[in-house]
């Protein structure tokens, strides 16, 4: 792509973190810059150009991204997560410090516990520079180290392109398949070339899932029935654990794990259950006020962009950056158990 000539103007109402922060100051530091793999200032910024109901409108196209056009995404940084250029990201993934008894032993309100990390391969593009070639070399390695996986965690990898038609429905009646990305991702580019290089693999227990080249080049999510937060949480940190010694993974001291969108730097964490509150849904001002509270977001059943359906609702933390593995889990329980609390009252 070339340059940006002049600096964009955005649409009345436009209230991304991108038009915040895209200065005339800013724009004219950066406007002529772009990183060894050739990604510009327009790159970054076209989707939140084309989306302007992005809430924050830039993406990475490496990690390289995030120093290069710093005058940029720090601010953004800032403004999402509240942590400075200063501060340096700490992690801690370690089962043994979580707190987090089931809050609801009987069933009643969490249908389903989710969590899941995004990884990206140190050393390659991410998926908005990244090359047909890059593309399929990254799923190559990514699906050597699965194979490699062992007991609960062994599997099968299913890739996308040539997917027949048997493994296409079991996929869906899992709710495991993944599509083409939103309009979001297609513009920063990150739909390029599908369904080349992407695949799902799944545990036999279908209890471990990564997605392969979505959003990041991987996406471990680690699942099940119920409110078990602390389960689904130590399978995570063994999975993630066991495929660290066969990858390289894209991280710096100061934004933790690299991730093409800023929201998910630091833990790149989503901790997140599916739970049914049909009389606390009908005072969203007391719901958003409790969500608040314990810097959760509230979405839809079908994620971001998506509706409540019977009053069921997915709830997940906020803070990636900055809080390490343990606390993102920690205060979703807080958080859980107190919508549950308030749900009990009415």
């Amino acid at each position: 792509m070339k340059n940006l000539n002049k600096l964009p103007t955005f649409a009345n109402g436009c209230d991304s973190l991108l038009s915040k922060h895209l200065t005339d100051t800013v724009f004219a530091e950066l406007k002529d810059k772009h990183t060894r793999n050739g990604f510009d200032l327009q790159q970054v910024i076209n989707s939140g150009l084309i989306n302007t109901d992005s809430s924050i409108g830039v993406y990475a196209g490496d990690k390289a991204s995030y120093s290069t056009f710093s005058a940029l995404f720090d601010p953004i940084i800032e403004s999402y997560h509240g942590f400075k250029k200063t501060e340096q990201h700490q992690s801690n993934f370690n089962p043994n410090d979580l707190d987090a008894p089931n809050p609801d032993p009987e069933n009643n309100y969490i249908i389903s516990t989710r969590i899941r990390v995004a990884r990206n391969l140190s050393a390659l593009p991410l998926g908005s520079a990244i090359s047909k070639r890059q593309r399929k070399i990254v799923e190559r390695l990514i699906v050597v180290a699965l194979n490699k996986l062992q007991g609960k965690l062994a599997g099968t990898y299913f890739p996308l392109q040539g997917m027949i038609e048997a493994e296409r429905v079991k996929l869906v009646a899992d709710h495991f398949l993944f599509k083409a990305g939103d309009r979001f991702l297609e513009a920063a580019g990150l739909n390029r070339e599908w369904p080349e290089g992407r695949g799902i693999f799944h545990n036999d227990e279908k209890t471990f899932l990564v997605w392969v080249n979505e959003e990041d080049q991987l996406r471990m999510i680690s699942m099940q029935m119920g409110g078990d937060i602390k389960a689904v949480f130590s399978r995570l940190s063994t999975a993630v654990a066991e495929l660290e010694t066969a990858l390289r993974f894209s991280k710096s001291d100061h934004l933790g794990y690299i991730t093409s969108c800023p929201s998910n730097l630091g833990t790149a964490m989503r901790a997140s259950v599916h739970i049914k509150l049909p009389r606390l849904s009908k005072n969203m001002p007391e719901f958003e006020k409790i969500a608040k509270q314990y810097q959760l977001q509230i979405r839809g059943i079908h994620g971001e962009h998506s509706e409540s359906q019977g009053s069921t609702y997915d709830i997940s933390n906020r803070r990636r950056l900055g809080v390490t593995e343990v606390e993102c889990v920690q205060v979703l329980h807080a958080g859980v158990l107190a919508l549950i609390n308030r749900e009990k009252l009415f």
